[in-house]
């Protein structure tokens, strides 16, 4: 039976940590997975523009033996030149893996359910798992553990990165606080899953509109941009509105000593972030970004192999 990765919240914390244990392996041996995924293909669809999705799945894809199509929004015209359940039955005859780009989760879920070959998600409105999952990747890389740290997230708190933190350190006993504008708080849906999941596993998830409560005594502290893909019509709104959400030097001190910072790029320096923050010592920004290519593979082997 196929599997699909569409979000975080489909997987038990046993695969998160599968997907970890495998990602270790990776990166100590690229070697020994050459050949994994030889004589397989994966389409790469994208709705919208990508510099570490594509890059990090086609290489990933070459890296394991395998190949990739990249299919661009004039080539396919999802659901409009034809629907989606008919590009995923066309596709699942040629190819052996979809990584699905595009604006709404509800496209995501479509073409998983009509696919024959598993579908990735590689980022939608609401979810983008492979970012969750390289970061808590990496957050375990750095500190050793995850079970009881704290990682706070200042920012937008109704994105996708930050549903996707929200399920995956939630079921890994990570604990979260989310800094947030009243009425740019995470989905309600979300935190309430979130809250379940991390009733399980003994974490915390805390909502904050003040962001020096949230980072107070933080692991790491993450933020991302405050204008998304699609909101650039918001974007004089937004920025008077986060004014007082930027991830700084004064943020950074009042978490732990050595707090780690993390964004998942790209950013906009002087924005949410400081140049002095992300070129800091204590950023881990570019780390994240190469964990992306391991962990995917992780997950593509996962997914299209025998792992």
């Amino acid at each position: 039976m196929k599997k699909d990765l569409i979000s975080i919240k489909d997987l038990s914390a046993k695969e998160i940590n599968d997907i970890f244990a495998l990602t270790d392996k990776l990166k100590r041996d690229k070697g020994k997975y050459s050949q994994a995924l030889k004589g397989k293909t994966l389409a790469l669809i994208f709705q919208k523009p990508s510099n570490r999705t594509r890059v990090s799945f086609a290489v990933g894809m070459f890296q394991l033996g395998g190949t990739s199509i990249y299919l661009s929004p004039e080539e396919i015209n999802l659901g409009v030149r034809e629907t989606i359940k008919d590009v995923a039955k066309t596709l699942s005859r040629y190819v052996d893996g979809i990584v699905l780009r595009t604006f709404a989760h509800q496209n995501a879920m479509e073409m998983a359910a009509h696919a024959q070959v598993p579908v990735i998600n590689g980022l939608s409105d609401l979810s983008h798992p492979c970012q969750g999952l390289a970061d808590l990747y990496t957050a375990k890389e750095k500190l050793g553990k995850l079970r009881g740290i704290t990682l706070a997230y200042v920012g937008d708190g109704n994105n996708n990165v930050t549903h996707s933190l929200l399920y995956c350190a939630s079921k890994l006993g990570v604990n979260m606080n989310v800094a947030a504008p009243k009425k740019y708080e995470p989905d309600s849906d979300v935190v309430k899953q979130a809250k379940e999941f991390a009733a399980l596993s003994g974490a915390a998830i805390n909502l904050y509109n003040n962001a020096s409560d949230a980072c107070e005594n933080a692991d790491i502290i993450y933020t991302d941009v405050w204008v998304s893909m699609g909101q650039e019509k918001e974007a004089a709104k937004r920025r008077r509105v986060f004014k007082g959400f930027q991830v700084n030097k004064k943020l950074v001190s009042l978490g732990e000593p050595g707090c780690l910072i993390m964004h998942c790029l790209p950013a906009h320096r002087g924005e949410e972030i400081t140049d002095e923050a992300i070129d800091s010592k204590n950023s881990i920004v570019f780390d994240q970004a190469e964990n992306r290519l391991h962990v995917q593979k992780a997950i593509l082997i996962k997914l299209l192999g025998k792992g």
